[in-house]
C-alpha cells in the first residue's frame, strides 16, 4: 500500500493483540476493525507497537536546527546507523530510564513503515514500497560513546501509530515533555527528503515488510527523567506517548 498526499483521506491502521491472538486493522478512536470484527482498544483489545521490524534504519544531522545544536556539518547523502528488533517499544508502554545512563534524552522523528520485501528502490517507486507513516522516538544515551552504544539498546524505539495514503513532506512537528513544548518543526525543512532516503538505503539493504526508516530529529533541547511522559505529534498521524519510570 503506497502513500499518496496529504490531501486526499487518509486511513490509520492499529496492531492490536485480542483473545483471537494479533491482528491489524483500521483505527478510528479507540475501535479497530479487523478481518474478524471491531474491538475496543484497552477493553478488549491491547495496543501493539504498528509493526514488528527486523530493523531500524535511522537517520541522522537531517534538519538545520539540530546540525547547529550539536555542531554537525550538514551532510550531502544520508547518515544512518541502525537499531536491532528488541529496540522497539509500543505506544503507551513505559521507557524504563537504563540503569547505565545519566544523560536520556528523546527524539520526535517521522519514519516510514515498509510495506513489502524489496531492494534498490527507485525513488519513483518508494511510495509503493511504503506501507504507512509513523512516528518514532529515538531514544538516546548522551553520554555513552559511540552512535551504537547511545542509541541501540533493548526499548529504545518507541513506535506508533501508522497512516496510509499521507505525503511526508510538508507535516507539522511537536513534542511535549511533561507538557512542555520542547520541540517544533516541519518535515519540509529535511535536508534530505524521505522518498529520497528510502531509496539511498534501499540500494544498500534488502528491506522486508515491517522494517521501519526514520529521518531524523529537529533539535532536542532538554533530558528526560523518570515521571516525565513525552508526547510526539506529528499532523496527520497522530500522537505517540511514552511516561518515563525508574526501574531501580
Amino acid at each position: 500500500m503506497g502513500a499518496g498526499n496529504a490531501g486526499s483521506d487518509m486511513t490509520k491502521y492499529a496492531r492490536v493483540r485480542t483473545d483471537e491472538g494479533i491482528e491489524v486493522g483500521e483505527y478510528d478512536e479507540g475501535t479497530v476493525t479487523t478481518d474478524d470484527g471491531t474491538v475496543t482498544v484497552g477493553e478488549d483489545a491491547e495496543l501493539l507497537a504498528p509493526c514488528e521490524p527486523s530493523a531500524f534504519y535511522c537517520v541522522g544531522r537531517n534538519y538545520g536546527e539540530k546540525v547547529d545544536q550539536m555542531g554537525y556539518d550538514v551532510p550531502e547523502k544520508p547518515d544512518f546507523f541502525i537499531k536491532g528488533p528488541t529496540s522497539l517499544l509500543g505506544p503507551n508502554e513505559p521507557i524504563e530510564y537504563p540503569t547505565f545512563t545519566e544523560e536520556l534524552t528523546y527524539a520526535g522523528e517521522l519514519a516510514a513503515v515498509i510495506g513489502e520485501r524489496c531492494h534498490d528502490v527507485d525513488e519513483s517507486a518508494v511510495d509503493d514500497a511504503v506501507w504507512g507513516y509513523t512516528i518514532l522516538n529515538d531514544l538516546d544515551c548522551l553520554d555513552q560513546e559511540r552512535r551504537t552504544a547511545r542509541k541501540a539498546f533493548d526499548s529504545s524505539a518507541p513506535l506508533g501509530p501508522v497512516v496510509a495514503d499521507i505525503d511526508p513532506v510538508g507535516l507539522n512537528i511537536r513534542t511535549h515533555v511533561a507538557g512542555e513544548l520542547r520541540q517544533e518543526d516541519n518535515t519540509e525543512n529535511m535536508f534530505i527528503e524521505p522518498r529520497e532516503v528510502i531509496s539511498f538505503l534501499s540500494e544498500r539493504f534488502t528491506f522486508r515488510p515491517g522494517d521501519v526508516i526514520s529521518f531524523g530529529s529537529p533539535a532536542n533541547p532538554g533530558l528526560l527523567e523518570p515521571g516525565d511522559t513525552v508526547e510526539i505529534e506529528y499532523e496527520g498521524i497522530g500522537t505517540l506517548r511514552n511516561e518515563v519510570v525508574d526501574p531501580r
